[in-house]
C-alpha cells in the first residue's frame, strides 16, 4: 500500500478564534476554510507550552517540555531526542523543513534530511530568562506595548521577506521532489513549511490590510480591571508593559486589523502550497495539516501575545485533510505532542520503533471517523514572568491551571469560553478541583523542576557570555547553496538541464518523434 505524503503548514502565534475556519465572522481564510470543509477540524487543540521554541520542541518530539528540558526560547533542543522527522526518515520518507522551527543548539536539522531556509530567530542562548529575578522586566528582547502602538501598514518587513522565502523554497523543493519521482524515485515526502505570520509586529502589506475596514474589526470581548486579574496575568501584564503603557481604542483596533490581515496573508501561503501539490499531482495522496505553535491574546483580558494558558494563547488550529480523513468537527481535547504518533500512524510506523516514550497519542482514530476515550491536553510553561512552572490540564469541559507561586484556577471552557468565571471556590466543583490538585502533586515536583530550570539558566547565561567574548561561533543555520551547480553552467549540456528541470517532463513518445 502506498504511503501518503505529509505536508504540515504551520503558522506562528495563530489563535484559531481569529480564523474563518473556526467561525470568526470577519477574518478571511478561504484556503484554510476549504481544507476544514473537507477534513477534520479539531476544536480543542492546544500547544504544550505557550511560547515558540518549547512548543515546537514538544511538537517535534511528542514529549512534554519538562521531559526534554525545553523550558524557554533559549533552551537547547538536544540532538539525542528523536523527532518525527527521524522516524519518518527511517520509514523511507524524504523529509524537508522550510521555515521557522526555532531550534536552539548546534543541531539545526533534528532529523530533517533537507532544510531549505535559515531560521528567523537566534539559535544560541541569548534569550535565557532569569527565575532568580522573575519579576524584573527584560528590555532587550522581550515584548512591550510599542509593538502594538506601531501596528499598521508597510510594503516590506523582515517577516514578509522571510515568509515569501519560505513559500518559494518549499514550492521549489516540491517541484524537485516531483522531478525525482518522474525519474523513478517513488519515496513519499514529509515536509514542514513553517511561517512567522501572523506573529507580531502587527504590520501588513496593503493588499491584506485592505481586505478589512476599521468598522468591522471586533474589539476584545472581555477586559477585566487590573485589580481583578490573577497574579500571573498581572506579572505578564507588567512584563509586557501592558499595565503601565496605555493603549487607545484606535491602537488596539489597528493592531487587530493588521493581525487579521496577516492571518489572511498566511492563508494565502497555504493556498500557494496546496496549488503546488495539485500541480505536481500529489494533492490526493497527501495528508495536509494546518496548525500553529500557540495563539495570541490580541488584547483579550488586557493581555497580548502569549505566555499564558487562557484560550486565545494556549489553543491552536488543527486541521487534517487528505486520504482517509473524514469530514467533521472533533471536540476531544488534544495537543501538539499528539502529532508525532499521528504522523507515525499515517506512515504505518510501529510504536516498537520509538527510541523514547512519547506523551501523545495518535489522532488518526478521531480523524478517520472513529472514537477516542481520551479527552485531554497537558501544558507546561517554564519561561518568563514566573518563578515556578505553570501547569495546565484540560480534561473534558474543565481546564485547571496550577503554579506553586499562585492560587489555582478552574474554568469550564465550553460553557465559559472567555473564562470570565473562576470556579475554584465553587463548591459544586470542589471534588474536581481537589482531584486536579492531587494529580498535579503526584505528577509534578515544582521545587525540583524549579531547581533544574534555574541551574540550566545559570549555565546558559555563562555559556552565552563566553560565546560573546571571543570570536563568534554561530549555530544559525546557513542553507547550502552552490551556484556552480545551479541552472545552466559550462560543464552542463543545456538541453540535458532543460529536460531535467522541465515539469511535467516531455513524454517519451514526443521526444522520439521530435514533436
Amino acid at each position: 500500500m502506498k504511503k501518503p505524503n505529509i505536508l504540515v503548514l504551520m503558522a506562528d502565534q495563530l489563535a484559531p478564534q481569529f480564523t474563518g475556519a473556526y467561525g470568526h465572522p470577519v477574518v478571511q481564510t478561504p484556503h484554510i476554510d476549504a481544507l476544514a470543509e473537507k477534513g477534520a477540524r479539531f476544536d480543542s487543540a492546544y500547544c504544550n507550552s505557550p511560547l515558540c521554541a518549547p512548543s515546537r520542541f514538544s511538537f517535534m518530539a511528542g514529549q512534554l517540555v519538562s521531559r526534554i528540558a525545553a523550558y524557554d526560547n533559549a533552551s537547547e533542543f538536544s540532538s539525542t531526542v528523536p523527532t518525527f522527522a527521524h522516524y519518518l526518515r527511517m520509514a523511507g520518507y524524504r523529509t524537508c523543513l522550510s521555515g521557522k522551527m526555532h531550534f536552539v543548539g548546534p543541531d539545526q536539522k533534528h532529523g530533517f534530511e533537507d532544510r531549505v531556509t535559515t531560521d528567523i530567530y537566534p539559535s544560541d542562548f541569548a534569550w535565557t530568562p532569569d527565575w532568580e529575578a522573575h519579576d524584573e522586566r527584560i528590555d532587550k528582547w522581550y515584548h512591550n506595548m510599542q509593538t502594538v502602538k506601531e501596528s499598521g501598514l508597510a510594503m516590506a518587513t523582515f517577516q514578509i521577506d522571510y515568509d515569501d522565502e519560505v513559500s518559494f523554497a518549499a514550492r521549489r523543493w516540491l517541484f524537485d521532489f516531483a522531478r525525482d519521482k518522474s525519474l523513478g524515485n517513488d519515496s513519499p515526502f514529509a515536509m514542514v513549511a513553517s511561517f512567522i505570520h501572523p506573529h507580531d509586529p502587527y504590520v501588513a502589506r496593503p493588499e491584506w490590510w485592505n481586505l478589512y475596514t476599521d468598522e468591522e474589526i471586533d474589539m476584545p470581548a472581555y477586559v477585566p480591571a487590573l485589580d481583578e486579574l490573577d497574579p500571573f496575568s498581572r506579572r505578564v501584564m507588567d512584563g509586557i508593559e501592558a499595565s503601565s503603557v496605555a493603549l487607545t481604542e484606535e491602537e488596539v483596533r489597528r493592531a487587530r486589523r493588521a493581525y487579521f490581515a496577516n492571518v489572511s496573508y498566511f492563508d494565502s501561503k497555504v493556498g500557494e502550497l496546496i496549488k503546488t501539490l495539485r500541480e505536481i499531482g500529489e494533492l490526493d495522496n497527501t495528508v495536509v495539516v494546518v496548525t500553529a505553535d500557540h495563539g495570541d491574546m490580541l488584547g483579550e483580558r488586557g493581555l497580548w501575545y502569549k505566555m499564558n494558558f487562557f484560550e486565545h494563547s494556549a489553543r491552536v488550529p488543527l486541521i487534517l485533510s487528505g486520504p482517509d480523513i473524514q469530514t467533521g468537527a472533533i471536540s476531544n481535547a488534544c495537543s501538539l505532542v499528539d502529532m508525532l504518533p499521528t504522523f507515525l500512524d499515517i506512515a504505518g510506523v510501529d510504536a516498537s520503533k520509538l527510541g523514547e516514550p512519547v506523551d501523545g497519542r495518535s489522532l488518526m482514530p478521531l480523524a478517520t471517523g472513529g472514537s477516542d476515550p481520551v479527552d485531554e491536553a497537558i501544558g507546561e510553561y517554564c519561561a518568563e514572568m514566573t518563578p515556578y512552572p505553570v501547569i495546565m490540564i484540560r480534561r473534558g469541559h474543565l481546564k485547571y491551571i496550577h503554579c506553586d507561586f499562585d492560587p489555582p484556577q478552574l474554568f469550564d471552557v465550553v460553557a465559559d469560553p472567555l473564562e470570565k468565571t473562576d470556579l475554584i471556590a465553587d463548591q459544586v466543583y470542589a471534588d474536581q478541583a481537589q482531584a486536579f490538585a492531587r494529580e498535579i502533586a503526584e505528577r509534578w515536583d515544582g521545587e525540583s523542576l524549579r531547581r533544574k530550570i534555574i541551574a540550566t539558566q545559570r549555565s546558559r547565561r555563562a555559556l552565552h557570555a563566553a560565546m560573546q567574548a571571543g570570536a563568534a561561533d554561530h549555530w544559525d543555520f546557513n542553507p547550502p547553496s552552490d551556484a556552480s551547480q545551479q541552472y545552466v553552467r559550462n560543464h552542463m549540456d543545456w538541453t540535458v538541464a532543460a529536460e531535467r528541470f522541465r515539469y511535467p517532463p516531455v513524454a517519451k513518445s514526443n521526444k522520439e518523434s521530435g514533436t
